[in-house]
């Protein structure tokens, strides 16, 4: 698991690390936003969103690689935090693959892992 803290409100955070994903050739996929939706039923959560992150040729490389792997994309993102501190962490990418006992997609996790932890970076450093 790689994961910092940051004392960043969630929207800056979020637009940082959103900053860094590009930084890093990554697109995000998908943007979760867990109090955005609890708010629609009238409930207020503390913050809970989720980035989805990947990109196209990663995808294709998985899926050559082996296909049933798939579902282990998009990538996640989790920044969570209730006060003062939020908690910003993601699997690693080889952690992810592991499973799959797949020297391809063991040699993609260490190009992903990298970029990771320099997203996760971003926000540490804002």
């Amino acid at each position: 698991m790689l994961e910092t803290t940051t004392r960043l409100d969630p929207e800056t955070a979020v637009a940082t690390l959103k900053e860094a994903i590009d930084a890093q050739g990554l697109k995000l996929v998908s943007h979760i936003n867990g109090q955005a939706n609890a708010a629609k039923i009238g409930v207020e959560v503390p913050t809970d969103q989720i980035l989805e992150i990947f990109h196209p040729s990663y995808a294709v490389r998985v899926w050559e690689a082996c296909k049933p792997a798939g579902i282990d994309i998009p990538l996640r993102i989790h920044v969570s935090g209730d006060g003062e501190m939020l908690r910003v962490s993601t699997r690693s990418a080889r952690d992810v693959f592991a499973p799959w006992a797949n020297p391809d997609l063991d040699a993609i996790g260490s190009e992903l892992d990298p970029k990771l932890k320099a997203i996760l970076d971003a926000v540490e450093a804002a």
